[in-house]
């Protein structure tokens, strides 16, 4: 038996200005798409705002539902959205944010583990890598350059057998 060690590579910053502008415009839209959440059990409200290779925004934001499980991500919104709507669009660039009504989000809230998956499906269909950024409502931010180092050996197609 051999371990192997995994290395995450990210960017960390406290200042939005940090970001590419593009990036800083995709931040603003999801603090925007946040506010606009349908959170009303849990008051957390997440925004996210991705942006396509013709430079088109598209936006999400949760969606709760007294039955827990119907509810929805923001990624997941804008990610489904923005494939519904543009079929065979790239998706460049996705940025995660949240709006809380009880105490303020200091720590970057990364995509949770469904849509990390989603993303990671979206990344092999598309054939490119997504940026994926995320912050809370104050304080440091992340950045990856791909879903690969916040889901190192995803499930994909190619573990699938066709018969």
């Amino acid at each position: 038996m051999k371990y192997k060690e995994l290395t995450i590579k990210y960017l960390e910053s406290d200042q939005p200005t940090d970001l590419e502008p593009n990036d800083i415009l995709l931040l603003e839209k999801a603090k925007e798409a946040a506010k606009q959440a349908y959170a009303p059990y849990s008051g957390f409200r997440v925004g996210a705002a991705l942006r396509l290779n013709d430079k088109q925004i598209i936006t999400g934001n949760n969606q709760e539902n007294a039955a827990y499980p119907s509810g929805l991500c923001a990624e997941r919104v804008a990610i489904f959205s923005a494939s519904a709507l543009n079929p065979g669009a790239v998706i460049e660039s996705i940025v995660i944010t949240v709006d809380t009504d009880q105490q303020k989000v200091t720590e970057p809230v990364p995509p949770c583990g469904a849509c990390r998956q989603v993303i990671a499906e979206y990344e092999k269909k598309q054939g490119k890598k997504i940026r994926v950024t995320f912050a809370g409502e104050t304080g440091k931010i992340i950045q990856v350059d791909s879903i690969e180092s916040l889901l190192p050996l995803s499930f994909n197609s190619n573990n699938l057998q066709h018969r």
